[in-house]
């Protein structure tokens, strides 16, 4: 039920911004969190926003450069200042509440992949 787009290939210091767009109901209901996987590694949580937009948070390695924010049936992912450790497979997800680290969620995007040249 969650669709994404927004991945593709950026130079370092460049910027994006992913998408995720509920196929039913309304992101106003549920609580978002962003995960990535780069080859080889652990799925990583990047952030999390409650389900009324009003409060955040994020992973150490993205704090300051990336951005969630959510609308009726979106939910979107702003990176900047992009660095190739940054390259990776990334996901949205959905929760009725939960915005943390944890595998706690009941929805999964496909994953959209973002690839960051040095």
């Amino acid at each position: 039920q969650l669709v994404e787009s927004g991945g593709g290939l950026v130079q370092a210091g460049g910027s994006l911004r992913l998408s995720c767009r509920a196929s039913e109901g309304s992101f106003r209901r549920y609580a978002m969190g962003w995960f990535r996987q780069a080859p080889g590694k652990d799925r990583e949580f990047v952030g999390g926003i409650s389900w009324t937009g009003d409060e955040s948070h994020y992973a150490d390695s993205v704090k300051g450069r990336f951005t969630s924010s959510s609308a009726r049936n979106t939910a979107d992912l702003q990176m900047s200042s992009l660095k190739p450790e940054d390259t990776a497979v990334y996901y949205c997800a959905a929760s009725g509440g939960y915005y943390g680290p944890k595998n706690l969620y009941n929805y999964w995007g496909q994953g959209t992949q973002v690839t960051v040249s040095s």
